[in-house]
């Protein structure tokens, strides 16, 4: 009885201590808390902030460090044909020569660009000018191989055989998957721009040119020709098209003059306005020797990539080129390095040790305001002032050969036995398309041989330089057929210049002969005319 009286005693006490608060459903004794709860610390709040959640415990499904953002890789290679001097080393090597040392560096990026300065084809009209080239359609297949997916055709050397030759090279492109920008059936496809994608970037690539021989090359509305950058106002629209599909927009630009170490004026206020327009990365060519680089705007210029597969003379600047890589995010940056690249004999050789360090340093000493490290890694550097030429005058429209601003090559009939690609579904029979077809010069059109004019020049100066025939100097159809009817004499002048041409000792004398025949209206070119080589 007692104990009862106590326990009730201090029940009484402890609710009197601790009285029920509202909200308790019930009166009384609260009920002790759980065990479990009581290992936790009590909450703490503070008023008007939301408490924060605590973290979750470790249960293996911790956030993963944010990936970087995907980066497609490029390369790009310079002046790339396989006529005249080529052709004889490819004859005899084999079409995969000109890669063995270097088809690693071209088939391990996503997408491989060159400058194709030849047309691919076995027919056409030889055009009035100094140098003109021609590549078999069976250089291609290797050029496919080696991993070249993409090449330039604005230059001044893509319609040396006219437009027959120009829509032939289209279409072997086409065969062999190879893509093109810069030259089309007209002006809509000339100045389209092609896009691929990789690693979800989608990157276009246009190709302009702003050294070409002749309007007549400009394409037209329904004429095949050239994209040409004399001009800017079909250019800039075509970038301006370009960068509102696509993630990244690459402008591959043929000009500036030959052999010159700094890019002229004309060169360095394209580039800059191209990036003006959209353009987030700049390749150029032309001048057969390498250029240095400059960033504008966060945005890289490649000056002049120099030659890749090209004829070889004693200039040993035409003999330092590159293979430049750029690797480009989404983000539309891109960081650039290189390969330095010894060619000669058109194989492509990585440079080493000393000569590797020295090209470096050339081309850093050359660049408005880059510098390229020991590894070969672009970088913006200190800036530099460079010399700068005047700009280059543009082509003039030439009377002869052109018909109401057409060439005549576009209205040529195709020679007997020559099929175009599309016609036949593979290439042309060389033998077939040439045979019994030779010019009123004396030069035969086979393609992959040299033209007796190339053979008169074996050691003299040739498409990039001072030395053995790697183009040829042709006088024109027109006024070959008017000094071979202008005498008796004149026919016989020709075929001498012909016999002379196979030994180099006579070929200077048939050659002085074969010029006074020339009847008396003929002009001869100037020497102004002669020292450029395309």
């Amino acid at each position: 009885m007692l104990s009862l009286i106590t326990a009730g005693a201090f029940a009484y006490l402890i609710q009197k201590l601790d009285p029920p608060q509202e909200g308790d459903k019930e009166g009384g004794l609260a009920l002790p808390p759980k065990i479990e709860a009581m290992s936790k610390p009590p909450a703490t709040t503070t008023p008007g902030v939301t408490q924060e959640k605590p973290p979750a415990a470790d249960s293996g499904a911790a956030t993963a460090p944010q990936e970087p953002s995907p980066k497609v890789k490029l390369t790009f290679v310079g002046d790339v044909m396989f006529g005249s001097k080529v052709d004889d080393l490819l004859q005899k090597n084999g079409y995969d020569y000109p890669y063995k040392h270097v088809k690693p560096y071209l088939e391990k990026a996503d997408i491989t660009v060159a400058n194709l300065e030849t047309p691919i084809t076995t027919r056409g009209e030889v055009q009035e000018k100094e140098y003109v080239y021609r590549s078999s359609p069976q250089s291609l297949p290797e050029l496919k191989r080696a991993g070249v997916d993409l090449v330039n055709l604005a230059n001044n050397h893509s319609m040396d055989y006219g437009v027959e030759g120009l829509l032939d090279t289209l279409d072997y492109l086409d065969a062999q998957d190879i893509k093109h920008v810069g030259a089309g059936r007209n002006s809509d496809e000339a100045y389209s721009y092609v896009i691929t994608e990789q690693k979800g970037i989608k990157i276009a690539f246009l190709g302009f040119s702003r050294v070409i021989p002749d309007t007549s090359w400009y394409a037209g509305k329904s004429k095949p020709g050239m994209a040409e950058t004399y001009s800017t106002k079909l250019a800039f629209e075509a970038i301006g098209k370009a960068r509102a599909e696509a993630d990244l927009v690459v402008v591959i630009a043929h000009w500036g003059e030959e052999r010159k170490a700094y890019p002229v004026k004309s060169q360095t206020d394209l580039a800059r306005q191209y990036i003006d327009e959209g353009a987030d990365l700049v390749v150029a060519s032309h001048p057969h020797v390498v250029q240095g680089f400059e960033q504008y705007k966060g945005k890289w210029i490649a000056y002049s990539m120099g030659n890749f597969i090209f004829t070889t003379n004693d200039n040993p600047n035409t003999w330092e080129s590159m293979i430049l890589e750029a690797s480009c995010t989404k983000e539309r940056s891109c960081d650039l390095s290189m390969v330095p690249i010894l060619t000669k004999w058109a194989q492509p050789v990585p440079m080493v040790d000393e000569a590797r360090d020295k090209l470096f340093e050339k081309l850093t000493n050359l660049s408005v305001n880059a510098q390229i490290d020991k590894e070969g890694r672009i970088t913006l550097g200190e800036t530099r002032s460079i010399p700068s030429d005047a700009e280059e005058k543009p082509p003039v429209k030439k009377e002869t050969g052109i018909v109401g601003g057409t060439s005549k090559t576009a209205v040529k009939a195709p020679a007997d036995g020559a099929k175009k690609p599309a016609d036949s579904g593979k290439a042309a029979d060389p033998k077939k398309a040439e045979q019994g077809k030779k010019s009123e010069t004396g030069k035969t059109t086979d393609t992959g041989k040299k033209t007796d004019a190339d053979k008169t020049q074996t050691g003299k100066t040739g498409e990039s330089g001072k030395s053995q025939g790697t183009g040829k100097n042709t006088e024109g159809k027109k006024k070959t057929e008017e000094g071979a009817k202008s005498s008796e004499g004149g026919k016989k002048s020709t075929e001498s210049t012909k016999k002379s041409a196979e030994d180099p000792k006579k070929s200077t004398d048939s050659k002085k002969t074969n010029e006074s025949s020339k009847s008396s209206g003929e002009t001869r070119k100037t020497e102004e005319d002669r020292k450029t080589s395309g």
